[in-house]
């Protein structure tokens, strides 16, 4: 059944109440308890933590129309009750007493089966915290909040204390095999690797219905290999030829052939809505097994980081913010670096670990319309949607915060999210709010260059973001009006649009129009990504892509901005912290390569930073167009009053808590500038 259909019988089963099975969580196994947790730490009035690990099963009713829009779940094998089943990995950290928390849930929506609750709560990235330093400074345990993790994602691999689901694998309804044209995007940076794994298992070992190509750079002409250049080494593993080949250094190899035995990956989207409403909902599962957040739950958040954002991307698009009993699932969303595209979940033989960026896999059914949250009509695919028109219907909309960098608008068209196909501003939905943190990469880069021309970003984002999950939780639970705002528009001239090249995925932003200065030693380019219109077949509405690595159709390409620079190369528009309202560098959002890794083509998830002249002599001497530090401090206190005047501004606007701020200026007072 075609997607608008299921939508429509949707839409009838609400209104005339029809009467469906309820898919649930069926049993919860706790295989360890650690009570306390954190060595026995305790937080503020909260008390201490425990943790508690296991496995959830779940079943969904693949005639409900809920669940009917997950692709090939009808064909997936049923149990005797004629549902369809999964498991997966559970995780929970909670107040070892209900009563002092705050009772609020937040689901940490993992990325690729690792938790990022770390970056907002200001603690270590370690997959099982457990001691007193992994919980940091502990922004979500200060504060009462329970956590939860859940597998979804079919590419996470086990070990590592990474979360995992178990889902079927679709079969024809005779027994046999599905098979099917499948993609492999493959850059490997190094020259060691041999042997390249696929996604799915090919159906036949026989190279006539595969084909290998390289290219050195994104818009070089590929090549074709020859079948004697490479060989199956079963049917989940190529290699080159002569075996102990290695694949070229930053080349870019695709590969296309006939894959077979897809999972159901989209039950991956019902595992979240099931786990989330059993621990809002239930008191026990099938077996009589406590939940252990009964009657605690009063509100549901998410935080979720790039790969897991865009998974909530689709969750809101295929109406999994509703469960089976009409009732809404995640009261509040807060997204960083998702962007305006999904995460392919919902297709025969998804790729969910695969995100385009400049240099990267194109060709995969990510950056399809809808991007944004109104309905409208896109000239250009044909099609008609909204990313909100389900919850609306249902009257299950969460409230949202989309909080992007500035490498999502070079490297993903995230200005799609906020503007029509034809490039014009949106009004802001009722429900959601868009920010941009201005000048940082796709996450907090080191102090080196690694792939890249220049050193790269170091911009830490989660002080905004601690700021606006307050603002997210005040506007959810007291109903307070959340900030305004703060992304590039084209209504106050902050926006620069990229102008598209006529035979490829990347466009150019001229540097005239974006302002941004001509630095010694750096090479600016322009290079953002241009989104298209790939044919990927006539059954892309059905989850299935029959036309994989397609070319772009000759239709006009969808009008994607920047944020304007102001002379100093830093962004005017978004939430301009410390680090860019009082500079020491110009900090971008995007970079470019190195030589050896493919020079000037994009260097995907980094940005910049670019240090400023120390004294005016300096500068001079480099004939650099940008300000010195001294010429725009004059001494080291005039440097910590311009950061606790921007962080004290932002303050006042809910952007920044207090203990941010005065960390900004404790940094800037034991920083060596102008010393």
């Amino acid at each position: 059944m075609r997607r608008p259909y299921l939508f429509a019988l949707l839409s009838c089963a609400a209104v005339l109440n029809v009467a469906v099975v309820d898919a649930h969580i069926t049993r919860i196994e706790i295989t360890s308890t650690e009570s306390p947790t954190f060595e026995g730490r305790s937080f503020g009035d909260v008390g201490p933590y425990e943790k508690l690990r296991g496995r959830a099963y779940g079943e969904v009713d693949p005639e409900d129309p809920r669940n009917a829009v997950i692709t090939d779940i009808e064909l997936a094998p049923r149990n005797a009750r004629g549902l369809v089943e999964y498991s997966m990995d559970i995780y929970i950290l909670k107040p070892v007493d209900p009563g002092l928390g705050n009772h609020k849930l937040v689901i940490d929506v993992n990325n690729r089966g690792d938790k990022r609750f770390a970056q907002l709560n200001d603690s270590p990235f370690v997959n099982d915290p457990t001691t007193a330093a992994d919980a940091g400074a502990a922004f979500f345990l200060e504060r009462g909040y329970a956590l939860a993790w859940n597998g979804w994602d079919i590419s996470a691999t086990p070990g590592d204390d990474r979360l995992t689901i178990t889902v079927p694998v679709a079969r024809n309804p005779d027994g046999s095999a599905i098979t099917g044209p499948s993609y492999e995007y493959i850059t490997v940076n190094n020259a060691t690797t041999t042997t390249y794994e696929l996604s799915y298992p090919a159906a036949t070992l026989g190279k006539n219905q595969a084909t290998l190509t390289v290219k050195r750079l994104l818009n070089d002409p590929p090549t074709t290999i020859e079948p004697s250049g490479w060989e199956y080494v079963d049917e989940k593993t190529i290699r080159l030829l002569p075996a102990g080949t290695a694949f070229a250094k930053s080349h870019i190899y695709e590969f296309t052939y006939t894959a077979k035995d897809p999972l159901v990956a989209g039950l991956g989207l019902a595992a979240t809505r099931d786990f989330v409403s059993f621990l809002r909902h239930a008191a026990v599962d099938d077996a009589g097994v406590a939940n252990p957040l009964a009657e605690d739950v009063q509100h549901t958040f998410t935080w979720a980081v790039s790969q897991p954002g865009r998974y909530l991307n689709d969750f809101q698009t295929l109406g999994f913010n509703e469960d089976e009993r009409g009732r809404r699932v995640l009261d509040g969303i807060q997204n960083w670096v998702a962007g305006g595209t999904g995460v392919a979940i919902n297709y025969r033989f998804a790729q969910t670990a695969r995100t385009e960026r400049n240099r990267q896999n194109h060709l995969y059914p990510e950056g399809v319309f809808p991007f944004a949250y109104p309905a409208m009509h896109d000239p250009v695919s044909g099609r008609s949607g909204g990313r909100a028109e389900r919850c609306l219907a249902s009257r299950t909309c969460p409230k949202v915060f989309e909080i992007n960098s500035a490498n999502e608008y070079w490297v993903k068209a995230g200005s799609l999210l906020h503007t029509d196909t034809a490039g014009r501003d949106l009004p802001d939905p009722d429900h959601v709010r868009f920010f941009l943190i201005s000048g940082a990469q796709h996450g907090r880069g080191s102090s080196e260059r690694g792939l890249c021309q220049q050193f790269q970003n170091p911009t830490d984002p989660a002080p905004a973001m601690r700021a606006l999950f307050v603002a997210l939780d005040q506007w959810v639970t007291a109903g307070v009006a959340p900030p305004a705002s703060r992304v590039p528009r084209v209504s106050n001239g902050t926006a620069v649009f990229a102008e598209p090249r006529a035979t490829t995925v990347t466009g150019v932003v001229p540097q005239s129009k974006l302002g941004f200065p001509t630095i010694p030693g750096v090479t600016y380019t322009g290079v953002v990504t241009t989104r298209r219109f790939f044919d990927f077949g006539p059954l892309l509405d059905e989850g299935i892509v029959t036309h994989v690595a397609p070319t772009f159709v000759d239709r006009p390409v969808y009008p994607s901005f920047v944020s304007k620079t102001d002379e100093d190369g830093n962004e005017v528009a978004g939430i301009r912290l410390p680090p860019v309202a009082a500079p020491v560098a110009t900090t971008t959002g995007w970079a470019s390569r190195r030589e050896e890794f493919g020079l000037n083509d994009g260097c995907e998830g980094a940005g910049q930073s670019i240090p400023l002249a120390r004294t005016e002599a300096e500068r001079r001497q480099t004939n650099d167009p940008r300000l010195s530090l001294e010429a725009r401090y004059g001494t080291h206190e005039g440097y910590v009053r311009a950061v606790a005047d921007a962080g004290r501004g932002l303050m006042s606007e809910r952007l920044l808590l207090e203990r941010d701020v005065q960390r900004y200026i404790d940094e800037a007072e034991n920083s060596d500038v102008l010393r």
